[in-house]
């Protein structure tokens, strides 16, 4: 989590940096053989949390994880 926390971290200066004034909605990381997916959670509740997803990347749809994982977070009671 620790890692994680540090990608999100760098990613929100880096954009800070730059001016984006925008919300992350997910941080995709490919490997060789995996996704993982970054996903900050939105509600006040839940501000500094997020989901982390990992998924074998010969099975997985990606638009499909990233459908899922928008859900998982909405429905997500903090």
């Amino acid at each position: 989590a620790a890692g994680n926390t540090n990608v999100l971290r760098a990613k929100y200066d880096t954009m800070k940096n730059l001016g984006i004034n925008e919300a992350i909605e997910d941080v995709l990381i490919t490997l060789g053989t995996q996704i993982h997916m970054i996903r900050p959670v939105t509600s006040e509740s839940g501000k500094g949390l997020f989901i982390y997803l990992a998924l074998d990347k010969s099975k997985a749809n990606l638009a499909m994880a990233r459908h899922k994982l928008r859900q998982i977070e909405t429905g997500l009671a903090v």
